[in-house]
């Protein structure tokens, strides 16, 4: 274990403790992953809590619908959260239907006409809750670009990174669920003997719930990522879905490779949000003089969004690294201090480097002069993309 992080350290950071995580299961690959969900949700005896950005009425959200409205009539209680803006899309209808079996549903950050400019912050999480026993986060949200649905046929999907846990921590990312419900005026959630409910496990490692719901918590999950980057003795292996980097995150890389270590950087080769690209794109020639290793993936879409320091701290959720996550959105991530889960995280971060292509400096300066331009431009509006 590094000296570098430790749960001191790290608690000191970001101002929440550890709890203990047990039979920490990494979801990253997209049918599997979404089974997985769904066989965890039909078993719920009690409750189910559910917080994403994004719940369309597709054939994925239809199922998981469906799921719902039957759990719910066997009498499990069912809490429902989704972002107004990510889930612009889906009808009334659809949450009619669902409330109509008594789940209870809850909308995030609503437009309001008095405060239009608030519409920016979003609640980008994705969380579910399952009888106090098991929970599930990461950068999964239901649809069917997530689960794979519409490309089966073609045998590829979008590439996202989830993880399922139990234990102790359970009931810590439960407790955030509420204060999630409370703030937007949910009714009030009573579950009794949680404690119970809650498995009991003689293996656990340590892992700590990075989520945040205010300017002051993306202060601290800021702080937090830029300590473990600053910290990092030997290796940083970053993915994600987004990059579109401040000066601050562009020198913090810098100075990593400055002080020997070996910093890889793991971004969408075609993207879903192509004016980000091009943002981030903007840096990349610095980046590369620097020597931070960048791949592009080539796969259908990169979702995902994982941090790995040393070999031994690891960081997956819903945090991109640009300023939409950084600075205005809800974020929710889990931190693990175990080197035997980063070695796990590493294995998947180097399949995925098998089905990517790695940018080399010298041929990066021969793009064609249109896509430079398109760069440089986005790059002026990257705060708020």
């Amino acid at each position: 274990m590094s000296y570098t992080f430790t749960t001191p350290f790290i608690e000191k950071l970001f101002g929440c403790k550890f709890s203990a995580a047990a039979d920490v299961q990494l979801l990253w690959k997209d049918d599997e992953s979404f089974k997985t969900i769904f066989d965890a949700v039909r078993s719920a005896k009690d409750f189910i809590c559910l917080e994403f950005y994004i719940f369309r009425n597709d054939e994925t959200g239809k199922e998981l619908a469906e799921i719902l409205k039957q759990k719910s009539r066997e009498g499990v209680k069912v809490y429902l959260l989704y972002d107004h803006f990510g889930s612009f899309g889906t009808p009334s209808e659809f949450w009619k239907d669902l409330k109509n079996t008594g789940i209870k549903i809850m909308a995030s950050h609503p437009f309001k006409w008095t405060n239009p400019c608030r519409y920016i912050h979003r609640d980008h999480k994705k969380l579910i809750i399952i009888d106090g026993r098991k929970a599930f986060a990461g950068g999964l949200n239901i649809a069917d670009e997530y689960s794979g649905f519409h490309l089966r046929r073609k045998g590829r999907t979008w590439r996202d990174t989830g993880i399922m846990l139990q234990g102790p921590i359970v009931g810590e990312l439960f407790d955030i669920f509420k204060k999630s419900w409370r703030i937007w005026r949910g009714e009030p959630i009573t579950i009794s003997n949680l404690k119970s409910q809650i498995s009991d496990f003689k293996e656990t490692i340590p892992a700590i719930p990075i989520f945040v719901s205010s300017a002051r918590g993306r202060r601290r999950m800021r702080r937090l990522l830029y300590y473990s980057i600053n910290h990092s003795k030997k290796s940083i292996s970053l993915t994600t879905a987004y990059f579109t980097p401040s000066r601050r995150m562009v020198e913090t890389l810098e100075n990593a490779v400055d002080r020997g270590v070996k910093v890889r950087l793991l971004v969408p080769g075609d993207s879903d949000i192509p004016a980000a690209s091009y943002a981030g794109k903007a840096f990349f020639s610095r980046l590369l003089k620097a020597g931070v290793e960048i791949y592009t993936y080539t796969g259908e879409i990169l979702h995902a969004k994982t941090f790995i320091f040393d070999g031994c701290w690891s960081i997956i959720g819903s945090t991109n690294l640009d300023f939409q996550s950084l600075r205005y959105n809800d974020e929710g991530n889990v931190g693990i201090l175990n080197s035997g889960f980063a070695t796990r995280m590493n294995e998947v971060f180097e399949e995925d480097l098998k089905r990517s292509i790695k940018i080399e400096l010298g041929e990066w300066r021969k793009r064609p002069l249109k896509e430079k331009i398109k760069e440089w431009f986005f790059s002026l509006f990257r705060r708020r993309l």
